[in-house]
C-alpha cells in the first residue's frame, strides 16, 4: 500500500478510489455508528473493514473513538475540504470553458442542412 504522510490531498483521493471505503464514507454521512455496524453489508472480515477505516481515517475523513468494548466511527467532513477546494479551481474553469462555448453558439449562425438532391437548407 501506498503512504501519502506528506500530501493530504493524495491521501484523500487515494482513500476516495476504493467503492468499499466510498461506501463507508456513504454511511457515516447518515450519522455515526459501530465498526461493527459498518461492516455488516460486505462480504469480507472484520479486520479488512478495519483496514478500510484505517485508510479513512489517515486521509482525516472519518474519526473512531472507542465506546466501551465497541469502536465508533464518524464522518469527518472537514477531511474533504482540501480535495473540494481543488476541484472547485478546475469547475470555474470548466464552467467558464462551457459559457464561452454556450455564448459562441448562441451567435453563430444556424448550421446548414443538405435536403434530398444535395441541395442546401437553411
Amino acid at each position: 500500500m501506498v503512504k501519502y504522510q506528506d500530501d493530504p490531498l493524495s491521501a484523500v483521493f487515494g482513500a476516495l478510489a476504493d467503492p468499499t471505503r466510498r461506501a463507508i464514507l456513504a454511511r457515516l454521512s447518515l450519522g455515526e455508528t459501530t465498526v461493527g455496524d459498518l461492516a455488516e453489508p460486505f462480504d469480507m472480515s472484520l479486520p479488512a473493514v478495519s483496514k478500510h477505516l484505517r485508510v479513512l481515517q489517515s486521509a482525516g475523513l472519518i474519526e473512531q473513538r472507542k465506546d466501551g468494548r465497541l469502536r465508533r466511527c464518524r464522518f469527518n467532513a472537514e477531511g474533504m475540504k482540501e480535495a473540494d477546494d481543488w476541484i472547485a479551481r478546475y469547475r470555474a474553469f470548466w464552467e467558464g470553458r462551457f459559457d464561452a462555448l454556450a455564448d459562441f453558439l448562441d451567435g453563430a449562425p444556424a448550421p446548414r442542412r443538405q435536403g434530398k438532391g444535395g441541395k442546401v437548407h437553411g
